[in-house]
Parts: structure tokens; C-alpha cells; sequence
């Protein structure tokens, strides 16, 4: 459905558009495709383009990322604002990421305006995606930020925390950012440690997914309990303890890589 490319076509034709305003994404509440616009709208509207991003292709139709100006008023009877949580689980995975994607580059390109290093303005490379300063020629590509996420588990019970900045009753597996100088597996068993006070091991690898909250490439494992007892960080977990498979609190969407992990542990049991 979609194909990646960082090269953008010659020519427009049947283009389609991810907009944002404000930073906030453009739902169309009439379309069943909710975030992907005509580049017909764009002009029927007199929207001005702030900032644009070639994301690839939607279904062989070029797809762009757009910010548009914040003085436009929009019509409440058809368009929506909202963060991306917003169409999680109202969309396919394929859209899902593609709106992912929108938003990183955007973000990007609106955060890399000067240069780190000289102050100077940094330009939008025309021949690969980055963007670069000519006078001190530090070039800058849209930043990933590798994390593992990971389901503890005991026999038929799940270890699953309850984040302390997460406003929803949900529980969900750990993760932490991966450090300068570590590998995942180093990762996996220091944050488990530090966040809940437990020790693991038998790492799995699951799978991996792009999560735009702001730039993350999470690295979903499975790993087995093998000590000690629950000791929440205060300042990261609210709460944690051992679920048995058949009585789960409410946890992640299968949309995400966490109700994912989980979701193929209890399908284990059946």
C-alpha cells in the first residue's frame, strides 16, 4: 500500500496530502481514509504551505507531508485536529505509519531551521533527505531514536507497569531508550532493572516498529523472570505487578508493538 521513497516525482498528478496545523493533524471526518487529503483540497481551501515533505507512495499516488499556515479557519463540520493518537486504531497500520512518518519530517525540518554549530540557516539538501549547512558543512538527517520494549514473563503470568506520565488505566510492558554504548540486550536487562527492580533473561527478539511519539524504533522482546522482588521507580512507574494471562487489565491496542507482545504471549496458551 505504501512505498517509501525519498526522491519525489516529476510530476503531481493525483497527489495526496498528510496535513498538519499548529503541529496537530487534519482529519477529514468524510473521507474513510481520515488523514490523507487531495492536493485538490489544498487549493480549493487557498491553504499556504508553511513546510513540505516527499514521504513516497500511497497506492503508486505520490504522498506529501504539509504544514499549513495557523490563520486558517477551518471548517468544524468536516475537518478535525488532533495529535496521532487520534487515528490509532481507526486507520490501517500502513496509514498509521505513513502519518507517522509525515510528522517526523516535519518536526524535523521545523527543528533544524539554524545550524548547532554556527547559527547559520540550514538548507534542505536537494539530493538525499538532510538538511545542511554550507558554511561549516554539518549536515543533519531526520533523527531515530532506537528503544526496547519489552513483556516480562513468569510461566502464565505477565509483568506489566501503569506509566507514571501516561494519563489512561492502562498497563503495558516496559521500555527505555537505548544509551550511547549499549546494545539492546544491555538495555533490555538495565531498564527492567532499574524501573521495576527485577532480574531476567532468555532475551527473544519479537519485532520492530516505527513510533512517531516524537521519533522512536522500538525493538519489541520477550524475556523470562529469573529474580527478585517488584520495586517501582517512582519517577517512571506508578505501578507494576504479575497479571495471569486470562485476567489482563486494560493494556495497548494490537496496533501497537506492546499489545502485539502481548497479545502473541496469550496466544501461546490457545
Amino acid at each position: 500500500m505504501f512505498r517509501l521513497d525519498n526522491q519525489p516525482p516529476e510530476r503531481r498528478e493525483g497527489a495526496l496530502l498528510i496535513v498538519f496545523q499548529e503541529g496537530e493533524l487534519l482529519s477529514d471526518l468524510r473521507s474513510p481514509l481520515a488523514c490523507l487529503l487531495a492536493e485538490e483540497d489544498l487549493h480549493s481551501f487557498r491553504w499556504i504551505v508553511l513546510r513540505e515533505q516527499f514521504l513516497g507512495y500511497w497506492e503508486d499516488r505520490p504522498c506529501y507531508a504539509v504544514e499549513i499556515d495557523s490563520a486558517h479557519a477551518l471548517d468544524p463540520m468536516r475537518f478535525q485536529r488532533g495529535n496521532l493518537y487520534s487515528i490509532l486504531g481507526r486507520v490501517e497500520d500502513p496509514l498509521f505509519a505513513l502519518a507517522g512518518r509525515a510528522a517526523q519530517l516535519l518536526d524535523w525540518e521545523r527543528d533544524h531551521q539554524f545550524c548547532g554549530r554556527c547559527g547559520r540557516p540550514m538548507e534542505l539538501d536537494t539530493a538525499e533527505r538532510a538538511m545542511r549547512c554550507r558554511p561549516c558543512r554539518i549536515i543533519n538527517y531526520p533523527r531515530i531514536s532506537p528503544c526496547i520494549i519489552v513483556l516480562v514473563t513468569r510461566g502464565e503470568e505477565l509483568l506489566l507497569a501503569r506509566n507514571a506520565n501516561f494519563p489512561r488505566p492502562m498497563y503495558s510492558t516496559l521500555a527505555g531508550f537505548i544509551e550511547a554504548g549499549e546494545t539492546a540486550e544491555d538495555t533490555l536487562v538495565r531498564e527492567v532493572k532499574e524501573e521495576v527492580g527485577v532480574d531476567v533473561d532468555n532475551l527473544r527478539y519479537f519485532r520492530s516498529q516505527s513510533w512517531p511519539f516524537p521519533g522512536q524504533l522500538m525493538l519489541g522482546f520477550f524475556a523470562d523472570y529469573t529474580g527478585g522482588d517488584i520495586v517501582c521507580d517512582p519517577t517512571e512507574i506508578a505501578d507494576a505487578r504479575w497479571f495471569h494471562y486470562r485476567e489482563l487489565p486494560q493494556v495497548p491496542p494490537p496496533s501497537s508493538v506492546a499489545g502485539q507482545l502481548i497479545q502473541h504471549y496469550v496466544n501461546s496458551f490457545n
